[in-house]
């Protein structure tokens, strides 16, 4: 058997029906069918699809922010080098004429490795020869990948950006559901068939079909609104299926930039749900395994039942930044001259059982090196040491400093405008509770550390009313705790799975107390502004990152408030630069201690 790697777009032949697939954890079978022709057991072949996704622009097995190699509490390892090894391994098992590799996306943001060649050296720059080659491209070209599906943070950067990426790639990135917003027509190749050659028998065609995730509309409204629009991955998977299976695919794979459980963070701002993987594999016939992405959880092997068919659909996520692989091997057999599946399964691998691979990292190894020095460069300095390691129960003031800068770029940028009286407060979450800034020299990776997405700072008009409720929803984030009950702060927080980042703290002058003994939009108490008690009728302006602006977390009034100003530049690089005009960040200047938990009136801590 050998992959024909040509894509396969033209020959079609008639669907194949459906097969009545029975599953067991982790596997999804169905009962031997009987012989071809009488005699003669049927033909029987197999195949394999590796899968990664939320690769997040890691190669090598670095941490960027603390200058070292990546570790963590279960000492996982990160990076598309590892993978590498592991993708070696797992083609040797099967056979590398019959396994595919492939993405599910988020691969060009999320490190300063993909950061330096989006803005600092980036890659839409130059056009000859010399021109700086993504690390990301590099290493997936060299691992031979098939197809990846497009995930939201590739529209990060912008088009251009996204565009010259994909000049780079020797594989096709896919979105069946990322439309040109004029024509209405896919934006991105939608699917890729690839050949499966088996000697003596018919070619296993394998359909691979991309679908990205509707939210990039809200999240990344200022680089697709009027170009791209983005409908549910239900709606275009119903599409493309049937497309696919007419084109004489006897294989249908879907790599969804799209958890599994039909949950949504913008709540009712979107038609199509943020998380749909499951919706798709129940509602939508002829899909065979779904590669899952976007959630950044292990879910190794989750079987859902096709409910038209009751075909069990066997879908698989890997573990983020290429801490996992995912490989699902499928049996096929021949029945009537046309390739069936009989069985699925599917497990994941450990990125820290092996090696990195040599030839990624000597491939990647001066770009990395160049990123080394640049996040390494010094500054300024901090009279005293800042940690966010408490920020999601305490007011710290590592957030302080984000809230305190936003908020002057904010009063700045407004100084000449009819919104120069209206005082100015400032939005700010935890995005990662190892970041840190030492005393003495500070790095620019010390602060890039404070914020690692790439999120623009837009000013919205807000009443004291509306700033409550805002608060009140940010607030959901911890769970209930009755008076007298046991305080344990690693069971505190994260209510209902909320991420650190969709707990915002407001800064700027408020000060509030949040009674976790209270239920979740009656917590907020003491609310004040400058000392007082806030007015609800007054009017401020709400320095917020696009994100939150656009509607991610689906917090309330700000997606429809009134823009007053935004910036093109990433609040990364506002900090960044404030850092670098003021050389010394004080923190005795912006701590507020504005906020604390409570319980009915007494501090938790």
């Amino acid at each position: 058997m050998s992959i024909d790697r040509r894509t396969f777009i033209n020959r079609s032949a008639a669907t194949s029906a459906g097969v009545a697939l029975a599953g067991a954890a982790g596997t999804a079978a169905a009962e031997p069918a009987q012989a071809q022709e009488r005699g003669h057991q049927p033909k029987r072949a197999s195949l394999r699809v590796l899968g990664t996704t939320d690769v997040h622009g890691h190669v090598l097995n670095w941490d960027y922010f603390t200058d070292k190699e990546y570790d963590d509490k279960d000492h996982n390892d990160v990076g598309l080098a590892k993978i590498a090894t592991l993708v070696e391994q797992a083609r040797a098992e099967k056979g590398h004429h019959r396994t595919l590799l492939i993405d599910a996306g988020d691969i060009i943001q999320g490190t300063q490795l993909s950061y330096y060649y989006a803005r600092v050296e980036p890659i839409t720059g130059r056009h000859d020869k010399h021109a700086p080659k993504h690390p990301m491209a590099l290493a997936m070209n060299h691992m031979r990948y098939d197809a990846a599906a497009l995930g939201n943070h590739e529209f990060n950067y912008g088009i251009p950006v996204l565009r010259a990426f994909q000049a780079q790639c020797d594989f096709p990135l896919l979105a069946a559901n990322a439309l040109d917003a004029k024509t209405l027509k896919p934006a991105f190749p939608p699917y890729v068939v690839k050949h499966i050659r088996v000697p003596g028998a018919p070619d296993v065609k394998v359909g691979v079909l991309g679908l990205t995730n509707p939210g990039i509309a809200i999240w990344d409204k200022g680089n697709v609104h009027g170009k791209m629009t983005f409908p549910g991955l239900v709606e275009q998977a119903k599409i493309y299926v049937p497309k696919l299976r007419s084109l004489g695919c006897d294989v249908v794979i879907c790599t969804d930039h799209s958890g599994l459980d039909g949950s949504t963070s913008y709540g009712d701002a979107l038609p199509y749900p943020e998380n749909a993987s499951s919706l798709v594999a129940e509602q939508v016939p002829g899909i065979d395994a779904i590669l899952v992405g976007h959630t950044h959880v292990e879910r190794p092997c989750t079987i859902v039942a096709n409910a038209q068919t009751g075909k069990k659909v066997v879908l698989s996520e890997p573990l983020m930044w290429g801490m996992r692989l995912s490989v699902f091997d499928l049996d096929l057999q021949l029945r009537h001259g046309r390739w069936e599946v009989v069985s699925v399964t599917a497990e994941v691998r450990n990125a820290n059982t092996v090696p990195e691979d040599p030839q990624v990292a000597k491939l990647v190894r001066a770009e990395h090196q160049r990123v080394v020095a640049y996040v390494n460069q010094v500054i300024g300095t901090c009279k005293e040491a800042m940690s966010a390691a408490q920020a999601p129960y305490r007011d710290t003031p590592i957030i302080d400093f984000i809230n305190f800068v936003q908020a002057a770029t904010v009063k700045e940028a407004l100084a000449k405008t009819a919104y120069a009286s209206l005082p100015v407060l400032s939005q700010a979450a935890c995005f990662s509770r190892s970041a840190s800034i030492p005393a003495g020299k500070v790095s620019l990776r010390d602060v890039a550390g404070l914020y690692v997405y790439e999120n623009t700072l837009d000013a919205r008009v807000l009443t004291g009313a509306q700033v409550k409720d805002y608060l009140e929803w940010s607030a959901r984030y911890f769970v209930q705790t009755p008076v007298g009950a046991p305080v344990d702060v690693a069971k505190l927080t994260n209510a209902n799975s909320t991420p650190d980042y969709n707990y915002d703290v407001l800064g700027g002058g408020l000060t509030y107390d949040i009674d976790v003994s209270q239920p979740a939009g009656s917590r907020i108490v003491k609310l004040a502004f400058q000392g007082k008690p806030i007015d609800p009728k007054a009017q401020f302006v709400l320095a917020v990152n696009n994100y939150r602006a656009n509607g991610g977390g689906n917090f309330p009034h700000v997606a429809s408030a009134k823009s007053v100003w935004s910036d093109s530049d990433e609040i990364r690089n506002t900090i960044i630069a404030w850092v670098k005009a003021n050389k010394t960040i004080d923190p005795a200047v912006f701590a507020s201690g504005g906020w604390r938990l409570t319980r009915a009136g007494v501090p938790l801590f």
